[in-house]
């Protein structure tokens, strides 16, 4: 008779077949991740370059704003071929039409792919002037109607030129997309928000809609190169008014967006330990807003 448990002076000594088995399982599990994180980077690049390379022609010859939803179509394609599963929330408030500085949490590298599908307008964002230096992709981004910072953002020169470009953007009725943190989490939590995408709000005006991206950090972490499945939620909130806003306001609007943003992201984390208080003030995208 085969003895699964062995009682000695009382204490009842582990199933070492068990064991063994649940060994087995987790390293099935993970060869069976590896083998799939790697059959989906090779068909999301095989997807990447031709694409891109047709739709930077495209460019040549059509205004961005004429070809979006092509774009459009490309940026959730890369996101399903990378195998992820992708839902909006829109709060009920929130207007498609409306021009907006969307300030996010910033995940890894399908957070542009994530974005893009979700905001339901014209959209451009703010990147490293140094990227636009970078042959094929900075002529990209530059035609694309992208925004280049400056390196040293601490230059006041350099910061009132970025404001003055940012400004004639928006007013130009492209709404901008900004990564408050300034770099991406290494812990899945929302780190720190820097204050310009606040200064610029206050300097043009224009309202500030948060943005949570949730379920990013399960998929994909920054510093590897595995694809976990995953289902990633964006939550599109709230608009936020900064018309007649004081520059004494700045550090307060910062907390405030800090604050809306990290809500549903810490409560998926499990960071903390009751938000049964916090309202759910979104609602489920259809998906023609899509």
């Amino acid at each position: 008779m085969r003895i699964e448990r062995l009682r000695v002076y009382g204490r009842v000594l582990p199933n070492v077949g068990a064991k063994r088995r649940t060994s087995w399982a987790r390293l099935l599990r993970q060869v069976y991740l590896v083998i799939r994180s790697a059959v989906l980077w090779i068909v999301s690049i095989l997807h990447f370059f031709p694409v891109c390379t047709f739709l930077v022609i495209l460019g040549m010859f059509i205004d961005p704003r004429k070809n979006d939803r092509p774009q459009r179509w490309f940026f959730r394609n890369v996101l399903r071929l990378a195998g992820v599963r992708f839902q909006v929330r829109y709060a009920p408030g929130f207007d498609p039409t409306r021009t907006s500085i969307f300030v996010c949490n910033h995940v890894n590298i399908f957070d542009a792919f994530v974005i893009y599908s979700a905001i339901p307008q014209f959209v451009r964002g703010l990147e490293l002037e140094t990227h636009f230096k970078i042959p094929a992709y900075g002529w990209m981004m530059k035609r694309f109607g992208n925004i280049p910072v400056p390196k040293d953002t601490n230059n006041p020169a350099a910061f009132r030129r970025l404001l003055k470009r940012a400004k004639q953007a928006l007013d130009d009725g492209i709404s901008l997309i900004i990564f408050a943190e300034g770099t991406r989490t290494r812990t899945g939590r929302v780190g720190p928000f820097q204050r310009g995408a606040f200064v610029l709000a206050q300097y043009t005006g224009y309202p500030i809609v948060p943005m949570s991206i949730v379920g990013s950090f399960e998929f994909h972490r920054t510093g590897s190169w595995m694809l976990y499945p995953s289902t990633i939620t964006v939550y599109i909130h709230e608009t936020i008014e900064t018309k007649g806003m004081r520059k004494e306001d700045i550090d307060r609007l910062r907390e405030r967006v800090h604050r809306i943003v990290a809500e549903p992201v810490e409560r998926a984390l499990g960071l903390r330990e009751d938000m049964s208080g916090v309202p759910d003030t979104t609602r489920d995208a259809a998906a023609s807003r899509r």
